[in-house]
């Protein structure tokens, strides 16, 4: 009985182990960039107007919450036409007209950390949308459509600028 009884600690431990490894090294990223012939502070303007996304964001909604340090929001997240997702988010760093930085998920399960950064160039500005993700889940997980999202996003975001500026 004690032989069963150690085997089942043992085996427990070490699947303990092995979801905490998975947790710990799982990691993926999406990555999309667009250079957008406008200021910073043009791209800061119209990234920044939540109550406008209706009308030029086809991927990310802003349903509760504002853009402020600490501050929770809800976004109503659009992958596709047939994938959508009421996602949190806590707003972790803002540096105006540089990063938005927001943070989410479940700790160990799936969790990410979402930056949006503004870069001056001689032509205008560089976008950058980056999301770590992390967790055992991630490596069950695509990442694909998201990346494609997040193109989208920032092909929308590029258009919606250079009209208004």
């Amino acid at each position: 009985m004690a032989l069963i009884h150690s085997n089942w600690l043992i085996g427990s431990a070490i699947i303990l182990v092995a979801l905490i490894a998975m947790a710990l090294l799982g990691k993926k990223s999406v990555h999309s960039e667009v250079a957008i012939n406008a200021s910073p502070a043009a791209v800061w303007q119209v990234l920044t107007a939540t109550d406008q996304y209706p009308q030029w964001n086809p991927s990310m909604q802003l349903l509760e919450g504002e853009f402020k340090v600490g501050q929770k929001v809800l976004y109503e997240f659009t992958q596709d036409e047939e994938n959508q997702y009421k996602i949190s988010a806590t707003i972790k760093a803002i540096e105006p007209q540089k990063r938005i930085n927001q943070t989410g998920g479940l700790p160990l399960v799936i969790s990410y950390d979402h930056q949006y950064l503004l870069d001056a160039s001689d032509k205008g500005t560089k976008v950058t949308i980056h999301e770590e993700y992390r967790g055992i889940y991630v490596h069950f997980w695509n990442p694909q459509p998201v990346q494609l999202a997040y193109d989208t996003l920032n092909t929308a975001l590029k258009a919606r600028v250079e009209q208004q500026h």
